[in-house]
């Protein structure tokens, strides 16, 4: 996890704006990434990826973030990863998806429907979070509505949490900046592994096209919205 210090060292240029109009609730999604009981839950094959976001804090940063996402007003996203039990839909492309194929047929992973694909129940859903799975790739803009959900949300900045660091966040981050917003990254409710690796990518790339902040500065801010 990042202390303020390390955080002060590896801001990008936005932070000199305030942080509480950044992430104005009215103009503010928050996006969970794979917060799914087969990726990161208790049914999870990913043991490693488990552990990184336990030791990150993402599973306790991230309910509490949401939690307080809502109070404020902000609407928060579930962005999924799913597969039919026919696999009709994704493809085989790689190492990573080769390994997620190999958990679903060995009767774990995140087939359509199946207890693996649910999102972990401190992250919801509540009725008025909403829900974007996909059937293929590795990050959650490429050819999905998420973009213009969030368009039609008005909002211009992203809160992104969850998981990985190493693919799908840092996909995540680079089509938002691509696609014209802001995000704002809780170092402690991402993780990546290995754990120091996670770090590693935050110093190196994360932290040049994001603010970078905490779970309690998030909160604060929309304390005093």
């Amino acid at each position: 996890m990042w202390d303020a210090q390390r955080i002060e060292n590896f801001e990008s240029w936005e932070v000199t704006m305030d942080l509480k109009n950044l992430i104005d609730p009215a103009t503010t999604v928050l996006v969970t990434m794979e917060m799914q009981k087969g990726i990161v839950g208790e049914l999870s094959g990913f043991q490693e990826l488990r552990s990184a976001a336990t030791e990150a804090g993402v599973l306790t940063n991230g309910p509490r973030l949401c939690e307080e996402a809502r109070d404020s007003g902000v609407t928060v996203i579930h962005a999924t990863a799913v597969n039919r039990s026919d696999y009709a839909g994704s493809i085989v492309n790689c190492r990573m998806l080769a390994a997620s194929k190999k958990m679903n047929e060995n009767g774990s992973g995140i087939i359509e429907g199946s207890a693996g694909a649910e999102i972990i129940s401190d992250f919801g859903p509540e009725p008025q979070d909403i829900v974007l799975p996909r059937l293929h790739g590795l990050t959650p803009f490429t050819s999905t509505s998420l973009d213009q959900v969030i368009r039609n949300l008005g909002a211009r900045t992203i809160i992104p949490i969850g998981v990985s660091i190493n693919i799908g966040i840092l996909g995540l981050i680079i089509s938002a900046v691509d696609l014209g917003y802001q995000v704002v990254v809780p170092t402690d409710a991402v993780a990546g592994v290995p754990h120091e690796y996670g770090q590693k990518i935050m110093e190196g790339s994360i932290s040049l096209l994001a603010t970078l902040t905490t779970t309690e500065d998030v909160v604060a801010a929309w304390e005093k919205s």
